[in-house]
């Protein structure tokens, strides 16, 4: 059921109300926030949206914005519910049903772990089915190219209604292996950067770029306003404590300004499986006094944590497995606030930070690289002040989430 290329006319709403239901592993969550502010834009836009949540609530921060969309989510069944409803839908279309399963367990086999969880997926899919065959959207949209939208294609499939994804990071890099099948049956495929429908490109050779929109994660302006420029000597970075956010070397390069006499302070924001790891390197290297972990913040604090830093540094980094970020929506909020970034050529980022323009990018893992453009930064309230007025400008431009929302409004009618 593909669609492909999509023209879209130059007017962005979601006629008559388009009922769009999106699929993602779990809502809320914390560092999802680029999804959040989709869903509020497209409801600005007159979509009727709600979400389907893989997985139960367990977050224990919960942002504002995202709580405003609790009474449009749904959540799965109980376990023996779920059992129910999967049998009753897989026996209204069995040939259906076992051709899907032949082609999870295909595709799957090498990967155990894997399989498991797609075929859990399926029963989580089909239970959504039967729920909402009474009164089904007119389209499913899932976020991330793996189990969100392996359920939104066994739902599109069972209650014949188009579905969609947006890809990201993680799901083409190291977990795309139902990634043919989905994108040869849906109407819409969206990633979030030119460094991904390349990638994509290459691991499907037969496809073209009119195949794969690119529509970026985005930021609400009118959420991060310019604020003064800061005349401390504050470094901040925020991410979920993971190997592919590069915070070791961070770790290594704030020795290395502090073996300089470089006067600064450095915080990182966040939690993940590495803290202990970190925290262990910060003691190691002697800079415990300059340099320190903090546990997660509201939207709002890691709002306010960001204006008031010198510099927003995140280096991230394409792990030997061949995982790594996209375009981090958290370097669009500090270039969005004013707050001048330093990153690293890595995936999807310099389409975002453009070297010397509107930001500073340095190789990865390369802790004294960057230990030179944070000093650089540091010493040059000039350079900051340049910097990062063009990058407002940048994300302005190519990353308002209410334009980006315009867009993928534009494809959804198209795609009908």
């Amino acid at each position: 059921m593909a669609f492909w290329p999509i023209s879209v006319a130059a007017t962005a709403s979601c006629g008559s109300e388009m009922n769009i239901l999106y699929m993602v592993s779990l809502f809320p969550c914390w560092s999802e926030t680029f999804i959040v502010r989709e869903l509020h834009a497209l409801k600005a836009k007159g979509c009727d949206i709600s979400v389907y949540s893989l997985k139960p609530a367990s977050e224990h921060m919960v942002h504002e914005d995202a709580a405003a969309l609790l009474d449009q989510t749904l959540y799965p069944s109980s376990p023996m519910r779920i059992l129910m409803n999967a049998l009753i839908m897989f026996s209204r279309r069995p040939l259906l049903n076992l051709r899907l399963l032949y082609r999870v367990l295909v595709r799957m086999a090498p990967y155990p772990q894997a399989l498991v969880k797609s075929l859990v997926t399926g029963l989580l899919a089909l239970d959504a089915a039967a729920r909402l065959q009474g009164d089904p959207p007119e389209r499913i949209h899932a976020h991330w190219a793996t189990y969100p939208s392996t359920a939104a294609w066994i739902i599109s499939q069972n209650l014949n209604i188009p579905f969609g994804f947006t890809s990201h990071a993680h799901d083409i890099f190291l977990e795309n292996h139902l990634l043919r099948e989905k994108m040869a049956d849906a109407s819409l495929v969206v990633t979030i950067s030119a460094f991904n429908q390349r990638y994509l490109m290459a691991q499907v050779p037969d496809l073209t770029p009119e195949r794969i929109n690119i529509v970026h994660c985005g930021v609400n302006l009118a959420d991060f306003a310019l604020t003064p420029l800061s005349d401390n000597t504050r470094i901040v970075s925020v991410g979920r404590f993971d190997e592919i956010k590069g915070f070791v070397y961070l770790i290594d390069a704030c020795a290395a300004l502090h073996a300089r006499g470089v006067t600064f302070s450095c915080e990182i924001v966040g939690e993940g499986p590495l803290g202990a790891t970190l925290q262990q390197r910060i003691d190691a290297l002697g800079v415990a006094s300059c340099v320190t972990l903090s546990g997660a913040k509201t939207q709002a604090e890691v709002r306010t944590f960001i204006a008031d830093a010198a510099i927003f540094c995140l280096p991230s980094v394409k792990t030997a497995s061949g995982n790594m970020d996209g375009i981090p929506v958290v370097l669009m909020e500090a270039m969005a606030l004013g707050t001048p970034v330093v990153s690293t050529q890595v995936s999807g980022i310099p389409e975002l930070v453009i070297d010397e323009k509107t930001g500073l990018l340095c190789p990865p893992k390369d802790a004294d690289a960057l230990a030179d453009a944070l000093a650089r930064l540091l010493h040059d309230p000039q350079q900051r002040a340049r910097l990062r007025q063009e990058a407002r400008e940048k994300v302005s431009a190519d990353f308002d989430c209410t334009r980006e929302a315009d867009k993928l409004a534009r494809l959804f009618e198209a795609s009908a």
